[in-house]
């Protein structure tokens, strides 16, 4: 009996009292509090139900960023959230969630959870590697607290008298700009993998340090990525050229040796000069559009960071007398085939990304009406940028990126002068080879 009793009593961590810091004491002010998330506070706080701002959202407020998105926690379930709200909608098999939606925006309400292993199958269940696959177990604030990641990410905004509450520390590693781990790093990371490309994420975007141990396991444990679904992959690795610290966080990937796990091929090539002149270059450009409130093109990334696996692969197949053009279709075929089983890249995506591979082979050819349906082609832009890209990292691309940037910028007569001058360079026994060289792989 006194056992039984035992288990039934909550943990020591679970009983630990928050710091509770008053609204004069931090800078979250309601103003910067997107007002559709602040009707959802305010709906659930008068309908008698606990509401709270949590998670990245209070962590961005709290360093001074911009949030994407507000979180909201609650003590309410998730078919009484949808109750209070008919734009509600509920979502998710790991995570039961309700969504609040208005017009674009989506306020993301959670019901406070407790830990797993206190769950009956049916609502908890981890893998055989340790991983949470199924994950609907609710409890308290209190209980809720210590399942969450990163102890930046465990604050709590209470609608009621706008204060913070702080269990773990967080705002004391906020102020040191330090990322800790809630709990053991490596239980923590086993229980949700992704949490690696995270804290790589957060050390980017925020530019703070890790806590030694957090780091230590941080350092160790890239082999878990392994099993994650590539379809959750994909949509974490997004995120990380979304901040505007893509060239520090890609740094990060590879000091924690969590880059060869998203990108092998890549990995492969990556002590080439001409590689890591590219992707340097690339990363650099990506931050610059970021911050001048540009769009980031996934495909163009995924693009340059497969270029030079593609770029091996078109050479090893044309040692097999294949003409450039089917030599670099199947290199990225090959490319594709192999990134696939570690990414799940979207089947349109996959179409761009090999639409602006394809066009670098197009830029070859300056004759006739060829550059016109370059020029009109939809990823133009994107192969354009690669191909400078590709000068810039020491391909020998000058003549031709020259040209290029004169007849996507000139008037019909100077396109017309560029391509007579391509057509002298070229000369008519080159272009009677690549004639014949075209007719024979058609046959």
């Amino acid at each position: 009996m006194k056992g039984f009793l035992k288990r039934l009593r909550p943990s020591a961590k679970n009983t630990i009292e928050p710091t509770i810091v008053p609204r004069h004491e931090h800078s979250i002010s309601r103003a910067a509090i997107h007002p559709n998330a602040l009707k959802v506070l305010y709906r659930l706080h008068d309908a008698g139900y606990e509401s709270y701002l949590v998670g990245g959202c209070v962590r961005d407020l709290l360093f001074g960023c911009r949030p994407k998105d507000f979180d909201v926690a609650t003590n309410a379930r998730p078919e009484e959230v949808r109750k209070l709200f008919k734009n509600c909608r509920l979502i998710g098999k790991r995570f039961r969630l309700a969504h609040v939606v208005f017009g674009r925006d989506i306020i993301e309400v959670a019901t406070f959870r407790t830990h797993h292993e206190k769950a009956h199958e049916q609502h908890g269940k981890s893998s055989q590697h340790g991983m949470i696959i199924r994950d609907n177990v609710y409890g308290t604030r209190e209980d809720d607290v210590w399942r969450r990641d990163f102890t930046i990410n465990a604050l709590y905004y209470n609608i009621a008298d706008f204060s913070v509450v702080d269990y773990t520390g967080g705002m004391h590693d906020i102020q040191h700009k330090l990322l800790r781990m809630i709990g053991d790093p490596e239980q923590r990371f086993t229980e949700d993998p992704v949490r690696l490309l995270r804290a790589v994420r957060f050390l980017g975007k925020l530019k703070i340090q890790p806590e030694p141990e957090t780091e230590k396991s941080l350092c160790q444990l890239s082999h878990l990525l392994e099993h994650v679904s590539p379809a959750r992959l994909f949509q974490e690795v997004l995120k990380l050229f979304q901040e505007g610290a893509t060239a520090l966080t890609f740094q990060l990937l590879q000091k924690y040796h969590l880059f060869e796990r998203l990108f092998s091929q890549t990995t492969d090539v990556l002590d080439q000069p001409e590689t890591k002149k590219l992707l340097d270059e690339a990363v650099i450009s990506t931050d610059e559009r970021v911050q001048e409130g540009k769009t980031v093109s996934p495909a163009f990334l995924l693009a340059v960071l497969l270029w030079r696996p593609i770029l091996q692969q078109t050479s090893h197949f044309q040692t097999e007398n294949l003409p450039p053009y089917v030599a670099l279709e199947k290199a990225i075929q090959a490319v594709f085939h192999t990134q696939t089983k570690q990414l799940s890249i979207p089947r349109v995506l996959m179409v761009s990304v090999r639409e602006i591979c394809m066009l670098q082979h197009q830029f070859n050819h300056r004759h006739g009406s060829r550059p016109y349906r370059a020029l009109e082609h939809p990823r133009f832009r994107a192969a354009y940028d690669l191909l400078l890209l590709r000068k810039k990292s020491g391909e020998p691309l000058e003549e031709i990126t020259d040209w290029w940037t004169a007849f996507h910028l000139g008037d019909s007569v100077e396109r017309e002068k560029l391509i007579k001058t391509a057509n002298k360079i070229m000369g008519p026994k080159r272009r009677a080879n690549q004639f014949r060289k075209k007719r024979a792989s058609r046959v």
